[in-house]
């Protein structure tokens, strides 16, 4: 329901939008007291005062922030674009047809308005214009990162720290300091190729955290291996890094020297655009010892700062 205080009283139930767009002295003064409170709030760590108008352009449905087009039914219930689509046209509230009416003055109140980014408690203290904040939130650095564990849908966020403790304790991933690496990949069954993740290892490097794929899957209709690393950050940091794959057998080898990429890109993404050292299963084969029994690929690599 919205319902604005225009002179010290809430308005009635049934037409309140409507009662706030005739009344227009009462809202320009509202929206100076609005503007007035939020010019007060505009320096870095400083909170404005408006959790009450905040609550008004919350959705009653969904709960979320309210953007244009906000709609609202002929008694004054909001609510948001999304949320008018579930609803098929009829009031939640008071289960009134909604048509295609805009509730312009919360519209016009939400531009006067400065918040703060939701990650504030994960270190983001910036205050925004509402219809900036959105936007920003959606790229924030302080967002939380999503567990970067490929071999199952694990829905844990954090930052680093905890989804390091997490990958450690939750998923028994093997952690290891420095920045070379010389590990030894086995598969009894070469011919069972899954879309799943074999390894996944976590490098302690230069004080930041990687993490090392190596897995099985189809390109195509052709069964392919692939390892690459993600670094557990943003890409902005990434690119200040380096790092090289080796792998080989009988006289021949594949290399691949490439940037890590960010945590932020899914590990899907990454191995369906193929960032990394790609091993056809008939050369791994070769590399194992030619038997096709059992796959022994060596992975060798290097991580370096730029």
């Amino acid at each position: 329901m919205c319902s604005i205080i225009a002179t010290g009283h809430t308005m009635a139930r049934g037409g309140v939008c409507k009662d706030v767009i005739e009344s227009h002295p009462k809202f320009l003064r509202y929206d100076d007291m609005i503007i007035k409170t939020t010019s007060r709030a505009t320096e870095k760590h400083s909170v404005p005062s408006n959790n009450g108008v905040y609550e008004l352009l919350e959705c009653p449905i969904c709960t979320k922030l309210m953007y244009p087009p906000i709609h609202q039914c002929p008694n004054g219930h909001t609510l948001c674009s999304n949320c008018k689509l579930r609803v098929h046209d009829c009031c939640p509230t008071c289960h009134s047809e909604l048509g295609n009416i805009r509730c312009l003055a919360l519209e016009k109140v939400a531009e006067s308005l400065e918040l703060p980014c939701r990650h504030q408690t994960l270190g983001c203290h910036d205050i925004f214009p509402y219809y900036s904040k959105l936007k920003h939130e959606q790229n924030c650095r302080f967002r939380p990162y999503i567990c970067p564990y490929a071999g199952s849908e694990c829905s844990i966020t954090g930052d680093i720290p905890n989804l390091v403790a997490h990958l450690k304790n939750d998923h028994n991933v093997d952690m290891h300091d420095g920045c070379t690496f010389n590990h030894r990949y086995v598969k009894s069954n070469p011919h069972e190729v899954e879309n799943a993740t074999w390894m996944l290892t976590v490098f302690n490097c230069y004080g930041k955290q990687f993490c090392l794929h190596f897995e099985a899957f189809h390109l195509g209709m052709a069964p392919v291996y692939i390892s690459f690393l993600r670094y557990m950050g943003e890409d902005s940091e990434a690119k200040n890094f380096s790092y090289s794959l080796e792998v080989g057998g009988y006289g021949r080898k594949l290399t691949w020297q490439g940037v890590p990429r960010s945590i932020r890109d899914s590990h899907q993404k990454i191995r369906d655009s193929q960032d990394g050292l790609v091993i056809p299963r008939k050369l791994a084969l070769f590399f194992s010892g030619g038997n096709r029994k059992e796959l022994k690929l060596r992975v060798i690599g290097r991580i370096w700062k730029e």
